[in-house]
């Protein structure tokens, strides 16, 4: 018994080892928006570790935060032309060559984090990712970038109309623009890296983003009220460049889409367990906090209605009903 025993683990192992001898020794730049620390790099430190690890450290990963490499606009044409190997971003850029994907910018679609994990993880998150090949994108896993706040540097927001009249930075994409202007906010879509310089500068008076990503970038120098309005969610898509994806083994690829499911699971710990200790900081560093009363809450989201309508009219039906679907599923 011992001996077959034996045979079966050096068996394994040298299955192991013929897995790693056909890894070809590779360099691969991935790169993200946020600065060093921030929940997003460090789940791509993570990511290249385990490839590494899987590797034997033939697959090499370089990780490039913020923005070192261009916006994100920038890196979607370098993942097509296959200039850049990987990126990870807001999951609602790829609207722009993929129309579904700005189902993951609506206002107010997750209720909670196990609702966005169900969505993205199962047959509805794959599915999308599947849609960016034709595009010279391949789709590896999720992170996540979190639920997102209102900042600004001109007063305190405490009920919905305190919005109106500011000059928001927005991501740049239809659906943001769209739910800024239905506040009676004025909306400046502007790539994440101009963002700080364009509040120091007072181009802008506010933004939104999630706490990790405003501690991240500083933005608690140039930003002094905060109110916590949870109005999007936003999934991040560790994608890879298609033409790469091509060039590698069977077995190489099996080393990246399992140490990316491997390494968003570490990436959602980080972001979920960082969250509250993060906003304590901000506070400490000044910034005035405050949340919407229940009643300020729901006049928000009959104000997104018309723009929910507006924009599932054209991401399309069928996208709608399948997220929604999903979302009943987790709900019940």
């Amino acid at each position: 018994m011992k001996r077959i025993f034996l045979k079966t683990v050096i068996a394994a192992t040298a299955l192991a080892a013929m897995g790693l001898a056909q890894a070809q020794t590779r360099t691969i730049k991935f790169a993200n928006q946020n600065a060093a620390g921030h929940p997003i790099v460090l789940g791509m430190e993570k990511f290249a570790q385990i490839v590494e690890a899987k590797s034997g450290g033939k697959m090499k990963v370089n990780v490039f935060p913020g923005g070192a490499l261009g916006s994100d606009q920038a890196n979607v044409s370098a993942l097509q032309g296959g200039t850049l190997e990987m990126a990870s971003m807001n999951s609602g850029i790829f609207a722009s060559i993929v129309k579904d994907f700005a189902i993951y910018d609506f206002p107010f679609l997750f209720g909670n984090a196990k609702e966005a994990d169900a969505v993205v993880d199962g047959s509805f998150g794959t599915g999308l990712h599947k849609k960016l090949e034709e595009k010279g994108i391949v789709g590896l896993t999720y992170y996540e970038l979190g639920f997102r706040e209102l900042t600004n540097s001109k007063r305190p927001v405490t009920k919905v109309e305190d919005i109106a009249g500011l000059k928001l930075r927005v991501i740049p994409n239809p659906i943001n623009v769209d739910w800024v202007t239905a506040l009676g906010a004025n909306p400046t879509p502007l790539p994440f890296p101009e963002l700080y310089a364009a509040l120091e500068q007072k181009a802008v008076d506010g933004q939104e983003n999630p706490v990790a990503t405003i501690r991240g970038a500083k933005l608690y120098e140039v930003q002094k009220y905060m109110t916590l309005t949870n109005h999007q969610y936003n999934p991040q898509s560790v994608v890879i460049s298609k033409r790469f994806w091509e060039s590698l083994s069977s077995d190489e690829q099996k080393i990246l889409r399992d140490a990316a499911v491997e390494s968003a699971k570490y990436q959602r710990e980080q972001s979920r367990s960082q969250a509250a200790s993060i906003l304590e900081e901000l506070k400490k560093s000044g910034m005035q906090v405050s949340e919407l009363p229940p009643a300020e809450v729901a006049k928000l989201r009959e104000k997104m209605k018309p723009v929910i309508a507006k924009h599932s009219a054209s991401v399309g039906e069928a996208t709608v009903s399948a997220v929604m679907a999903e979302l009943d599923k987790v709900r019940k």
